[in-house]
């Protein structure tokens, strides 16, 4: 039988959330211990201590991390579900464009991008992992007789290019305006295709 991984201390749990503070807005790229330690009241020593190395320390991050982007993408949903991929789509840019939501989804890219040229280590999945995550929560917008064919997948496929498109776009250019008409022209495709189909 697996063994269940332990329980965090509540200081394990209080130095990953002032480190996850720190990485959204110092990135993981150059993640060095002292600084990081210096700047949430800890130690190097205690970090490796606690995460059991740097690695580790960086997959409990990401983890983190995913959490906070699932629990967000989750919000999306409320109050229908499940409401079809248009609305789905609309939801999820409003969320995806607001200026708050930016430090997270840097660190979503910086991982992403990490994960594809580094697929080894901490980063190991992580890319992977959040198609999968997306995919799961987009066909959760749609009706079961739509989620289960080959075409369903196929829509929230495209659904989730434009999403992800857009948003790299939007994290290089802040160019909401320009990439919010270019959703709601996906937008309209999507439920022009679910009215044929």
């Amino acid at each position: 039988m697996p063994q269940e991984a332990p329980t965090p201390s509540a200081r394990q749990t209080e130095l990953l959330e002032a480190a996850y503070r720190y990485a959204l807005t110092h990135g993981l790229a150059d993640l060095s211990l002292r600084p990081l330690a210096e700047a949430i009241g800890s130690s190097p020593r205690v970090l490796l201590f606690l995460f059991e190395s740097k690695d580790g320390l960086l997959r409990a991050l990401l983890a983190r991390a995913r959490a906070d982007e699932l629990a967000l993408l989750e919000r999306a949903r409320q109050p229908e579900r499940p409401a079809g991929l248009a609305p789905a789509v609309e939801r999820i840019w409003t969320w995806l464009a607001a200026k708050e939501h930016r430090p997270l989804l840097r660190l979503w890219a910086e991982a992403y991008t990490r994960s594809l040229v580094q697929p080894d280590g901490a980063w190991a999945g992580f890319a992977r992992a959040t198609v999968e995550d997306w995919l799961g929560v987009l066909a959760g917008f749609q009706p079961p007789s739509e989620r289960d064919s080959e075409d369903g997948a196929i829509r929230r496929t495209l659904a989730l290019a434009v999403l992800r498109g857009a948003l790299l776009d939007l994290l290089a250019t802040d160019d909401e305006k320009r990439l919010t008409e270019a959703v709601e022209h996906q937008v309209a495709l999507l439920h022009a295709g679910s009215t044929v189909g």
